[in-house]
C-alpha cells in the first residue's frame, strides 16, 4: 500500500486519466477527492468504486480555473479529511487553432483551465503542505509541451509548456518545506479528449500516433496513472522538479528535454 493513510486531490477525475489516477491511488491506500466540473454522474461512480475498495472518497464540483471554486474545494477537503498529502493537477481541455486562427476566447479558456487551474490548486494546497512539512504535487502536462508540438494546437501546447516551467520553479520554491513537485508528460493516450472525432478518424489518428512510438502503441489511462503513482509515493522522495515522459518512446520531437 504505497499511499496508505494519504489524502489525495485529483482534478478532472471523473473520466480518462484522472479517473485512472484516482482509482489507482485508492487501491494503494489513499482517500481521494474526485474533482469534476460537468460529469457529476461519472464522478459519483468513481467515488462509488473507491468506497468499494474500503477507502474514503468525495466528489467535489469546482472549476479550478476560478480561484473561488478552487478555494472552496480545498476548504471542503480540509473539513472532510483534515489534510492534503497529494495534489494531482490533471484537469485540462484542448481546442484546435493555429497561430493564424486561434481565437482569443479559445486561448483564454485553455490557458485558464490548463495553467491557471494548476496554479490556483498548487498555491492553495501548498500552504497546507508547508504547515505539514510534506506533500506531493504532480502536474499532468504533455509531450506537446516538450517539443512534440502537433499542428493546430497552439494554445494547448503553450499551456502545457508553461505548466512544465511552473513545475520546475515550484519544486525550487517548495523543496525546503519537504514538498516534491513533478510532472508526468503523456504521449497520445486513449481518452475521451483524444477520441472526439468520428470513429474512423479516431482509429486513423491512433494508428498514426502508434507508428510514431518505439513501442508501436498508444497509451492507456492506466499507463499514466502508474507513472503518477510513482511520483506520489515515497519511492520518489528524492525526485523533484522533473518531467517523467510516458509516451511509448515517441520519435517525432522537435526537441526532447
Amino acid at each position: 500500500m504505497k499511499l496508505d493513510g494519504k489524502v489525495a486531490v485529483v482534478t478532472g477525475a471523473s473520466r480518462g486519466i484522472g479517473k485512472a489516477i484516482a482509482e489507482t491511488f485508492a487501491r494503494e491506500g489513499a482517500d481521494v477527492v474526485v474533482n469534476y466540473v460537468k460529469s457529476e454522474g461519472e464522478a459519483k461512480e468513481v467515488v462509488k468504486q473507491i468506497k468499494a475498495m474500503g477507502r474514503r472518497a468525495v466528489a467535489v464540483k469546482a472549476d479550478v480555473s476560478k480561484r473561488a471554486d478552487a478555494q472552496r474545494m480545498f476548504n471542503k477537503v480540509l473539513a472532510e479529511f483534515g489534510r492534503v498529502d497529494i495534489l494531482v493537477n490533471n484537469a485540462g481541455i484542448g481546442t484546435g487553432g493555429t497561430t493564424l486562427d486561434t481565437t482569443e476566447e479559445d486561448w483564454d479558456r485553455v490557458i485558464a483551465v490548463n495553467l491557471k487551474g494548476p496554479f490556483n490548486c498548487t498555491q492553495i494546497a501548498a500552504k497546507t503542505m508547508v504547515e505539514q512539512k510534506s506533500g506531493k504535487i504532480i502536474n499532468i502536462s504533455s509531450i506537446s509541451g516538450l517539443g512534440g508540438a502537433p499542428v493546430g494546437e497552439l494554445a494547448y501546447c503553450c499551456a502545457k509548456a508553461a505548466l512544465i516551467a511552473m513545475t520546475t520553479v515550484a519544486a525550487q520554491d517548495l523543496g525546503p518545506y519537504g514538498i516534491n513537485v513533478n510532472s508526468v508528460a503523456p504521449g497520445w493516450t486513449r481518452t475521451d479528449m483524444t477520441s472526439r472525432a468520428t470513429k474512423e478518424k479516431t482509429e486513423e489518428l491512433q494508428k498514426l500516433k502508434a507508428g510514431m512510438a518505439a513501442m508501436r502503441c498508444i497509451g492507456e489511462p492506466q499507463d499514466i496513472a502508474n507513472a503518477t503513482l510513482f511520483l506520489a509515493s515515497n519511492e520518489a522522495s528524492f525526485v523533484t522538479g522533473q518531467v517523467l515522459v510516458a509516451d511509448g518512446g515517441r520519435r517525432d520531437f522537435l526537441s526532447h528535454a
